[in-house]
């Protein structure tokens, strides 16, 4: 049998195919050339895909390019509760995306894929999903809201009359000083007066016992500024008064405290006094109308029955002097509804409203206050002091409640008369006062955008449940307190007060705002309010308090978009858009951007912060 041998050597002449393609040039022959197909390509219409939360579906173009014939488009990195439909274009690959959502989805960028696969090969294109609120206003008042569908709440600011503050005012930019605070809008701004702003030390019988230097070192620029009617908190009593803790004997000087709050009433208001053969008198025309009668008797040693007989007992010795001033009640450190312990309303309240004729209020009251402040910890992380303010406004709702067992009190309002961040303070050593083995670190979250976020937000959980009034603890102070420093210089938080304080005018001559129904999809991480004006115009306020992580402490905050459906109110001719958030100056005032009026208006925040939507007719 021959065997015939495997060449391994090329034959000539003789050219190998591969696949589907012809080798050109084998043996120096000339071939031909098959061209390969063209690439895949995925083009978007759009980067960001805005998704009402609402099931309004949203649209995304796909074209594609490359291989003729069908492919397959899929979507990867939807949020759940979003479906995506793709619909081809008659003869061709590219077509649309269709997307439909709800409140499922959390509000929120997402970042999906857009993949497609055709002729053997694949391609993808990225593009943000904005997982939008949407919230609907509409056309009729919501008397469940605020004062019978009102906003009555005003916005005002504090001094704590002392040794470490009385001279803030005295240099010679006063009158800057005074214009700057009167610009801000507020109204019956607080004086506390505690340590050498208490104007009685000793009871000698002589002139020397009295001494009003430190305290008219801020009341008399007080008075001239703004409304020229402030509160004045007679804080605590004159050191003589008390024990050596501090706290007042209410048991021999509760008189004595009396007499001593009826003088203040002679200076201010009725042409002064005369002790020690001194005659005492305001330099000021201007009287004093509001009176705090002590601050925070709950955590200054004074229990509930005792407050009662301190107020049963002051208030008609002022009045005697002054017939025509009115008083704040209780000014309570307010904290821990419901928990039992010494913050908690519920243990002093009920003592305080008791019937006139069984131990309670019989003296005459206007006002009752309370204190919030959403940390006294400067570890406790964002989310756990925007947590605080639902809080906040049930405590303002059990006020109320307590009132209204008293039908010659129903009436009164509540004011908020103290309200920050944070509570805390430098001790000895640099210590925390509320935390003494902690060093104590300013939180800058009150100064910060995180206030833009959080003090807006405060504002309308608690004008929705009838707050009247709402001050900031306090005007000039640092990064942690301050809506201006030491100097005058206004910190973010001026500009975010000011704001409020024009946008939501409830002087005593103003019919207040009318809170117009509102529905949104989103209340957890985004506070909306809607208010409409006596001359037809309505403002909404979109606040994006949303937290970016569970541990960030004065973080960025996370961006949302809010579809503001205003469709059911008419057609209006002109709108504007003002902002305050991180990118905001905190030395000048932030300016309006007009807006085309429309029936569904996007506004995106960028992370903590607030825009007011303005529409005028």
């Amino acid at each position: 049998m021959r065997v015939l041998a495997r060449l391994s050597l090329p034959v000539p002449g003789l050219c190998f195919l591969a696949m589907a393609t012809i080798v050109a040039g084998c043996g120096g022959g000339t071939g031909s050339t098959t061209t390969p197909p063209p690439a895949l390509t995925v083009t978007l219409g759009s980067g960001t895909v805005v998704l009402p939360q609402d099931g309004t579906p949203a649209t995304l173009t796909v074209t594609i390019g490359g291989p003729s014939g069908s492919g397959t488009v899929s979507v990867t990195g939807l949020p759940g509760g979003v479906t995506a439909q793709f619909a081809s274009e008659s003869g061709g690959p590219s077509g649309t995306l269709t997307f439909t959502g709800g409140t499922s989805a959390a509000s929120g960028s997402y970042s999906p894929s857009v993949a497609v696969s055709l002729a053997g090969q694949s391609a993808s294109a990225n593009f943000t999903l904005v997982s939008a609120v949407v919230a609907k206003v509409g056309s009729a008042t919501d008397t469940t809201m605020g004062v019978n569908g009102v906003l009555k709440q005003f916005m005002s600011t504090a001094f704590q009359v002392a040794e470490w503050d009385g001279d803030y005012f005295g240099g010679t930019d006063a009158a800057a000083l005074e214009g700057t605070m009167t610009a801000m809008g507020p109204q019956h701004i607080r004086l506390q007066t505690v340590s050498q702003g208490v104007a009685m030390s000793t009871d000698t019988g002589t002139a020397a016992d009295w001494d009003f230097t430190i305290m008219d070192q801020t009341v008399q620029p007080v008075l001239a500024s703004a409304d020229h009617s402030p509160e004045f908190q007679i804080a605590t009593a004159p050191a003589w008064m008390c024990f050596s803790n501090g706290q007042l004997d209410v048991t021999n000087h509760v008189n004595d405290f009396a007499a001593y709050a009826a003088n203040l009433v002679r200076y201010y208001n009725k042409g002064g006094f005369d002790w020690g053969g001194t005659h005492f008198q305001s330099p000021s025309n201007l009287p004093i109308t509001w009176w705090g009668i002590f601050n925070e008797p709950n955590g200054n040693g004074i229990t509930a029955d005792q407050y009662v007989t301190i107020y049963n007992t002051v208030v008609p010795a002022m009045l005697a002097v002054d017939p025509t001033i009115k008083f704040s009640a209780i000014e309570y450190s307010d904290y821990g509804l419901g928990t039992g312990d010494g913050g908690d309303p519920m243990t002093y309240l009920p003592t305080f409203f008791a019937p006139a004729n069984s131990g309670g209020v019989n003296a005459q009251v206007n006002i009752v206050s309370t204190h919030f402040y959403s940390s006294c910890d400067q570890t406790d992380t964002d989310q756990d002091l925007m947590n605080t303010v639902p809080q906040f406004a049930a405590n303002v709702s059990y006020f109320y409640q307590e009132l209204r067992t008293r039908p010659d009190l129903a009436t009164v309002p509540v004011w908020v008369t103290e309200n920050n961040v944070n509570a805390d303070y430098e001790g000895a050593n640099n210590m925390s006062t509320c935390n003494p083995n902690q060093v104590f670190v300013d939180d800058h979250r009150g100064t910060s955008a995180f206030f833009a976020a959080w003090r807006p937000y405060v504002f309308s959980a608690l004008g929705k449940v009838g707050n009247q009034a709402l001050f900031h603890w306090d005007y000039d102070a640092d990064q942690q307190y301050g809506e201006v420093d030491t100097s005058g210089n206004t910190y973010l938080s001026y500009w975010v007060d000011q704001a409020l304080a024009s946008l939501y005018p409830a002087t005593p001559g103003s019919p207040g705002q009318s809170i117009l129904e509102l529905s949104s999809t989103d209340t957890t991480t985004v506070e909306t309010l809607a208010t409409k004006n006596a001359d037809g115009s309505v403002t909404v306020m979109v606040d994006d308090h949303a937290v970016a992580s569970p541990t960030d402490n004065n973080g960025a905050g996370s961006p949302r978009t809010v579809i503001v459906d205003v469709s059911s109110l008419g057609n209006f001719s002109s709108g504007s858009l003002l902002s305050i958030n991180a990118a905001s100056s905190a030395t000048s005032a932030p300016v309006p951007v007009s807006v085309a009026p429309g029936a569904r208006m996007p506004i995106t925040v960028p992370g903590y912060g607030v825009t007011w939507l303005t529409l005028k007719p």
